[in-house]
């Protein structure tokens, strides 16, 4: 059933164009459509020339929006701005909620079936954004909204491998609670293969997770903040999205989402992926003071 209608809105950008690519390169996906207010003729072009057979087609500005979301299985939202050295993703709120908003009541009306994934920041903030947008045109369904923290998992999948010289490709670190700051919270007690850490390194580690983007976006000094790495966790959280939907059993990846897993309205924590979205949220686990405590805070 690899026959996955995907829509990826923010084509033009810094995330839309590598996310494009990796999901035109997809033996999973059938149809690409890409949108943008600048730019899209050209990247759709560009990948259409790519010998793989998900077909590409690029839409520009918002009376062609209806058309390049009619039909969709799964919508990807990279849209919006980047954040610049000095910047929280709180800064990007004034912008970034407006333009999510836009695109999500477009969702809602025009396939208000598909799965919704969030990439454009602050996600803790877009995320119930995209919620009440969906309650108001009467189309919401909590199970098929989603905030992509995948980078979260990547990241520290990739720095607990790098701290104790394993394989990245066979960590797996779930990461819970929000996408910025101290609300990224890493369940390192939880990890596969087990690691033991001192609590110094640890610490750092930890730190190193939460603040992972900034370290980004202070290393490309302006020129924008975390796109390759965010492209590749987008597109994996794609693709384990449409494996659930095409009926793959066991598919589990940490997501915002409304939850009653915590006292927060909205958390990322496991989830068991399905046809229809969510299947079961897996909550927090068993986990370790240290961890608790950063949950606390």
């Amino acid at each position: 059933q690899n026959n996955a209608k995907v829509a990826v809105l923010g084509a033009s950008g810094g995330i839309g164009q590598p996310l494009a690519l990796l999901l035109k390169n997809s033996p999973l996906v059938s149809r690409l459509t890409l949108y943008d207010i600048a730019h899209t003729p050209g990247v759709a072009a560009d990948l259409s020339h790519i010998e793989t057979r998900a077909t590409v087609k690029g839409y520009l500005g918002p009376e062609q929006l209806p058309d390049c979301l009619k039909g969709c299985d799964v919508v990807v939202i990279p849209a919006g701005v980047p954040r610049k050295p000095g910047m929280t993703r709180d800064d990007l709120f004034n912008t970034n909620a407006s333009i999510v908003a836009t695109l999500t009541a477009a969702c809602a009306q025009h396939c208000p079936e598909a799965m919704i994934c969030v990439i454009s920041n602050p996600v803790n903030s877009t995320i119930p954004i995209a919620t009440e947008v969906f309650k108001k045109h009467g189309a919401y369904d909590p199970n098929k909204i989603f905030g992509v923290t995948t980078l979260d998992i990547v990241r520290a999948n990739t720095f607990i491998a790098e701290l104790k010289g394993l394989d990245p490709a066979r960590v797996n670190v779930p990461v819970i609670g929000g996408h910025a700051g101290k609300t990224i919270i890493p369940l390192i007690s939880q990890c596969t293969p087990k690691v033991d850490l001192p609590q110094d390194q640890l610490t750092a580690v930890t730190g190193r997770i939460q603040e992972a983007g900034t370290e980004v976006v202070k290393a490309k000094a302006g020129a924008g903040s975390a796109t390759l790495s965010m492209a590749y966790a987008g597109a994996r959280f794609v693709f384990s999205l449409v494996d659930a939907m095409n009926g793959k059993e066991g598919v589990v990846e940490c997501s915002f989402v409304k939850s009653q897993e915590a006292d927060c309205a909205y958390f990322s924590t496991p989830l068991l992926l399905g046809k229809k979205g969510i299947e079961k949220n897996l909550g927090i686990g068993k986990i370790s003071p240290f961890e608790e405590k950063m949950i606390a805070e």
